[in-house]
């Protein structure tokens, strides 16, 4: 299994320049690598394979910074191309743009050039660059990679990647809780707990569009502009940042509680665009929960499971079985003929728990 730990750096002036220049060269190579391949595959309906070496002959400023980040650049261009040909869903590789204030290039360990050595952190080129521990790394865990990232607010970060082995514990049947998603709360549990998420998007709501006002009345690319754009920047990343904080707390507790999670595999992209709850959706963070709550669970040795998304929870009666045909959203009351009246989130919540038993009692 692999996982990543990001943290805080602080490249001085020199590393700096060094680290946005290797952001240009990675978006250059991709970009230059992409056009070759479209304009080949046109002439003559084959796939092309470019190599970054071709281009350090013509373009001497591709020899200055790390070739490992130019080859991982194109590895992840030849990723993407091969998922395109293979599934239309994943979209056609695109060109980098400049104007893209998300940037990010990943080099590779090769000779221990990747270590945290006396509380700084050494990488290809750019030697030892101060950073912000802030947590451990177990001694077991094997350094990959390491991905250098620069957020649209300026600041700049590491995310480190480890791999590490996956111990699966005894197949777990009781201490098991099965999860609803909802829009408000983030999740009903089967126990009838909800973490009563506080919406921060919504919260800064207002600041953010008074700010984005004030933007909108500057002379574009002033330096007033740009600083009104640093500060739109910075409050989203600070809501961001709350966010995953919450979930991250969120899924510790269930992961220390619980040694088996269910859940419902549910498309929240689709969700959001079929019901017009993209700001919901997108504040509540549900897709990020569970990311977190997976791989807490696997690195404790427990277990996710995700429910078939058509499974149908909200109708189903979690004490007989019994399917209700027809099931308004309006109706928050479950009532049964055998006589469970409960409620309806809390209803759908065992009813995935139950689900998630059998299908541990098939696997």
């Amino acid at each position: 299994m692999n996982r990543a730990f990001k943290f805080r750096i602080y490249p001085n002036s020199s590393q700096q320049e060094l680290i946005s220049k290797t952001f240009g060269c990675v978006r250059f190579v991709h970009n230059r690598m992409l056009g070759e391949k479209i304009e080949y595959y046109n002439e003559c309906g084959q796939s092309l394979r470019v190599t970054p070496a071709k281009y350090k002959r013509e373009f001497e400023f591709l020899k200055e910074v790390d070739s490992l980040a130019l080859a991982n650049a194109q590895l992840n261009l030849e990723i993407a191309y091969r998922n395109f040909f293979r599934n239309k869903s994943f979209g056609f590789p695109k060109f980098k743009s400049k104007k893209n204030e998300r940037r990010s290039y990943t080099t590779s360990l090769v000779n221990n050039n990747i270590r945290i050595d006396g509380g700084m952190l050494i990488l290809p080129k750019l030697g030892k660059v101060s950073i912000k521990q802030h947590r451990s790394i177990p001694e077991e865990y094997k350094l990959k990679s390491a991905t250098v990232s620069q957020s649209a607010s300026g600041k700049y970060h590491v995310a480190i990647l480890y791999e590490y082995d996956y111990i699966v514990k005894s197949k777990p049947t009781e201490n098991i809780v099965g999860l609803d998603f909802s829009m408000k709360e983030l999740y009903i549990s089967s126990e009838d707990t909800k973490p009563n998420y506080p919406g921060y998007y919504r919260q800064s709501l207002q600041k953010l569009a008074r700010l984005q006002r004030s933007l909108s009345k500057m002379t574009k690319y002033s330096n007033n502009y740009r600083k009104q754009r640093n500060k739109i920047a910075i409050l989203h990343e600070h809501i961001a940042n709350q966010r995953k904080d919450f979930l991250h707390k969120q899924s510790r507790q269930i992961t220390n509680a619980y040694d088996c999670v269910a859940i419902e595999d549910l498309n929240m992209k689709g969700m959001s665009q079929a019901l017009n709850f993209g700001k919901s959706v997108s504040d509540n963070g549900w897709g990020m929960f569970v990311s977190f709550l997976d791989y807490k669970l696997c690195e404790e040795g427990k277990v996710l499971i995700k429910v078939d998304k058509w499974f149908p929870s909200s109708k189903t009666c979690s004490v007989c079985g019994a399917i209700k045909k027809e099931l308004s959203m309006s109706e928050r009351i479950y009532q049964c003929d055998c006589g469970n009246v409960l409620d309806r989130d809390v209803n759908a919540a065992i009813c995935i728990k139950n689900e998630a038993l059998r299908l541990l009692a098939v696997a």
